[in-house]
C-alpha cells in the first residue's frame, strides 16, 4: 500500500480552517504543516506546529499544497512552491490579475506539476448534475445561463471587489457548463458600501458557442442568494447552489390549431421536477479531485489555464463597465 501524500496548508483564515477540516478527512492524505505568518485564530493547527514563513512549511517535506492566503499574496507564495516541486491547489481567483496569473500558471505547467484553482462551485452536487444533464441532451440546444450570486458583504476583508472575488466564480461555472469560452463581455459596476472596490455588478456575456450569458453580483443584498438558470429548447434548468437542489421546469408539448401562430416557436409550461441527488460537501469532492489529479488517477481539477482564462474575463468585465463599452476576448 501507497503512504499517504503529505499535504500542507498556507493561509489559516476564514477559508484556511475549512481546508484544514477537509485535509483531515480526506484518504490517502495526511496533514502534515500549517503555515500562516499571522498566527492561528482558529485554532486548526491542532497538534501541529504553525510555520511563519511557506520556505519554513516546505522544509516539514511536501508533496501538495493548499495556498488558502488573501489573494495578493497567491503568486508569491505559489512561485516558491513550484520552485519546491510541489503540488499545488491554489483558492480562486488564481491572482489579482493576469499577468500574475500568467507567471504561476507558467511556474507549475514548466515543472510539470499539478497546479489547481480552487473554483468550488464546479464541484456542487447540483452543477455537477445539470452538467451531465446537459451533456446527455436533457436540455437540447442551450441558449441562455443566467445567475445570480447576490448576499451581505462577508465578514473577510477581500483585497479585490466583488468581480474578482464572487463574480469569478460565475465566470468559471458558466464556460465549464456550456462548455465554451467567454468571447465578449458588456458590464455595469457599481460602488455603494464606501470602500475602494466594486461592490455591484451586472454582466452580459456571449460564449463562443453562442449561449447569451446574464450574471448579478453583490454585497449589498439582504437575502442571500446563489441561483444558476440554465435555458435550452427542452426547457430550464434551475440549480440553487446553496441548498444544492436541481429543478427542470419542462417545456409543454402541445400542438397549436392556429394556422398563424403555428410559425411562432413558442413554449407552454409543462411539468417541473426536482431531482433527488446525493449531496456531498463541494470542498472535499475538490479535494479529492486534487488528489486523484496528483496520483494521476484523474483530472478533474480546474487548471491554472483555465483559472487564469477567468482572471481575464473578470478585467474584462471590468474594463468594460469603466469605459462603457463592449470588450472582446482573444479567444
Amino acid at each position: 500500500m501507497m503512504a499517504d501524500l503529505r499535504i500542507g496548508l498556507i493561509g489559516l483564515g476564514m477559508m484556511g480552517r475549512h481546508h484544514a477540516r477537509v485535509a483531515r478527512e480526506v484518504d490517502g492524505v495526511e496533514l502534515v504543516g500549517v503555515a500562516d505568518a499571522m498566527g492561528d485564530p482558529h485554532g486548526v493547527a491542532g497538534g501541529l506546529p504553525v510555520a511563519s514563513s511557506v520556505a519554513e512549511l516546505i522544509e516539514v517535506g511536501l508533496d501538495m499544497a493548499v495556498v488558502a492566503v488573501p489573494t495578493g499574496m497567491h503568486e508569491e507564495v505559489a512561485l516558491q512552491l513550484a520552485e519546491a516541486g510541489v503540488h499545488t491547489l491554489v483558492e480562486k481567483p488564481i491572482a489579482s490579475d493576469s499577468p500574475a496569473g500568467k507567471r504561476i500558471q507558467d511556474a507549475f505547467a514548466s515543472r510539470g506539476l499539478v497546479g489547481a484553482v480552487g473554483h468550488i462551485e464546479r464541484f456542487n452536487p447540483a452543477l455537477q448534475s445539470v452538467r451531465k444533464r446537459i451533456e446527455a441532451g436533457d436540455l437540447g440546444e442551450v441558449y441562455q445561463i443566467a445567475t445570480r450570486r447576490q448576499g451581505p458583504f462577508p465578514a473577510r476583508i477581500a483585497d479585490v471587489g466583488v468581480v474578482k472575488d464572487l463574480g469569478t466564480h460565475d465566470i468559471d461555472l458558466t464556460a465549464w457548463l456550456a462548455r465554451s469560452p467567454f468571447v465578449s463581455v458588456s458590464a455595469r459596476t457599481t460602488t455603494r458600501s464606501g470602500r475602494p472596490h466594486e461592490d455591484m455588478v451586472s454582466v452580459t456575456g456571449l460564449l463562443g458557442n453562442d449561449v447569451i450569458t446574464s450574471h448579478l453580483v453583490n454585497w449589498l443584498s439582504p437575502m442571500k442568494e446563489r441561483v444558476t438558470t440554465i435555458t435550452g429548447e427542452r426547457g430550464s434548468f434551475v440549480a440553487d447552489t446553496l441548498t444544492g437542489d436541481l429543478t427542470f421546469f419542462e417545456n409543454g408539448t402541445y400542438t397549436t390549431q392556429w394556422e398563424s401562430l403555428a410559425a411562432f416557436r413558442g413554449v407552454s409550461e409543462g411539468s417541473m421536477t426536482r431531482f433527488a441527488i446525493e449531496k456531498r460537501e463541494p470542498l472535499r469532492m475538490e479535494h479529492e479531485a486534487f488528489r486523484d489529479a496528483v496520483l494521476g488517477v484523474s483530472n478533474r481539477v480546474v487548471s491554472m489555464a483555465e483559472g487564469l482564462r477567468t482572471v481575464q474575463v473578470a478585467e474584462a468585465v471590468l474594463a468594460s463597465a469603466r469605459d462603457s463599452v463592449v470588450v472582446a476576448l482573444e479567444s
